[in-house]
């Protein structure tokens, strides 16, 4: 798995108990997939469709560094499916774990568009004369 976004917890992300708002997590990580998504599928309309359940096996305090990882498990006609893993930057503890998000590539009437994609590329590669 690639470890793309790193995240400094900051006060204003935490919940009444001290430790990271589950909420906060949440949208990091979908805005992470959308970007990996919108990067992969190259169309900017690309949705969340689906994310499956959620494992919460550890919590992150205040001054932690996390760091967000996503791995491409399929790529369907439209969609491209995704798994997650965040973990703390300096003891590689796992916060969560979120086993499949379906991300969905859109045309301009917000309908599924086929994408033609079928392996994970990279911009570097696809800048390559």
């Amino acid at each position: 798995m690639r470890f793309h976004t790193r995240k400094w917890v900051k006060p204003e992300d935490l919940n009444p108990n001290g430790t990271l708002f589950g909420g906060r997590l949440l949208e990091w990580i979908d805005e992470e997939a959308a970007l990996y998504s919108i990067i992969q599928l190259e169309n900017s309309k690309t949705v969340t469709k689906f994310i499956s359940e959620i494992d919460f096996q550890s919590s992150a305090h205040q001054g932690d560094i996390i760091e967000i990882g996503i791995e491409v498990i399929k790529f369907g006609n439209a969609s491209l499916t995704l798994k997650c893993e965040v973990r703390n930057k300096m003891t590689r503890k796992t916060i969560i774990t979120v086993d499949r998000i379906v991300m969905v590539s859109l045309d301009e009437n917000g309908n599924a568009k086929p994408h033609g994609k079928t392996k994970v590329e990279f911009v570097k590669d696809r800048l390559k004369d």
